[in-house]
């Protein structure tokens, strides 16, 4: 039965990444999903910073988390000493993990107790190695181990999904759109916006659109993922990214997304038509971060001289006088 019900929920959530929803309209109707086999009274979900782990957005469910309680939640994720933190269980090998099966938690004696809640599971979005996701759920009632296989089956579909979600916000110069392919790179599934960029491809060379579609489907189908970069009608970028759908077991299908790319997804474009060395481009990148040459000095193991002496090449081969003038060459 519990193989059955992850089997479908698999297919839902598959069905909701076709609709083309950003993170918070996905998360939210993938903890509606979830909560129809796994119920919660509380339910909490962050997109993570995919480097980081850092939550950079939170889904709630139907029911809120007090207000006042959010201050002591967000000190207790950060301050090193909670148990099965997100940062923590991104590094176990195992994604889910239960609160009662530790043995001290502030987050447990000073939050959820109080609200007359028992229990808390934790499932982390994990996809090729990548922590896309988390979700927190605390009820009233221990969480049972199948439930906890169920969310286990069900985290490496909600990751595919969150990371692709992650990047269909709309930019500017056109709406990013969504191609569901099939292992031939044969559509299945499109959003409306893919019709304007199937024409404006197809401007450029007849059937460029449907070609791309199977480069970056045979791609994503031998890697997990693929990234591929390509010039636009008027001398732009676009990005297109492949990502693995996890659905059916037997059915094999890629979601691919359009988009214009933006300053820093065409850094290593720019670093190579410039000419730069591996070492120019690493300083590049600590000085689009802001970093002083004493801070990149510390972070490259090299002097401060040797940062300055590659910053002067740097500033030769790019045809700028100033690290203002580099950043906002290479970004816009």
């Amino acid at each position: 039965m519990w193989e059955g019900l992850a089997d479908g929920a698999r297919r839902d959530i598959a069905a909701l990444v076709k609709a083309g929803l950003g993170v918070a309209e996905l998360h939210s109707a993938a903890i509606a999903l979830v909560d129809r086999v796994v119920p919660a009274d509380l339910a909490c979900w962050a997109s993570l910073d995919p480097d980081t782990v850092a939550i950079s957005s939170m889904t709630s469910g139907a029911a809120r988390i007090p207000q006042q309680y959010e201050p002591l939640l967000a000190t207790y994720e950060y301050d090193g000493n909670e148990p099965n933190t997100f940062v923590e269980l991104a590094q176990r090998p195992e994604p889910v993990a239960r609160l009662e099966d530790t043995a001290h938690s502030s987050r447990f004696n000073e939050v959820w107790r109080p609200l007359g809640l028992q229990a808390e599971l934790r499932t982390m979005f994990r996809i090729d190695g990548t922590n896309w996701g988390a979700a927190g759920m605390v009820r009233s009632r221990p969480f049972s181990d199948r439930e906890v296989e169920f969310m286990a089956s069900v985290a490496p579909a909600l990751a595919a999904a969150t990371r692709v979600a992650a990047r269909c916000g709309a930019k500017g110069g056109g709406e990013a759109a969504i191609v569901v392919v099939d292992s031939c790179g044969t559509p299945r599934a499109v959003t409306v916006a893919a019709q304007q960029w199937q024409a404006e491809l197809d401007s450029i060379a007849p059937g460029r659109f449907l070609v791309m579609l199977r480069a970056v489907a045979v791609g994503a189908q031998a890697q997990g993922t693929f990234r591929a970069r390509m010039r636009d009608s008027c001398g732009g970028w676009i990005l297109l990214q492949g990502s693995k759908l996890i659905s059916d077991p037997d059915v094999s299908e890629t979601v691919v997304t359009f988009e214009r790319a933006s300053g820093t997804e065409l850094l290593d474009v720019l670093f190579a038509a410039y000419g730069l060395t591996t070492r120019e481009r690493d300083i590049c990148r600590e000085v689009i971060a802001g970093r002083s040459t004493s801070d990149i000095a510390a972070r490259l193991a090299i002097t401060a001289h040797t940062v300055q002496d590659h910053l002067k090449s740097v500033f030769g081969k790019v045809d700028v006088r100033s690290r203002g003038e580099l950043v906002a060459k290479l970004l816009n």
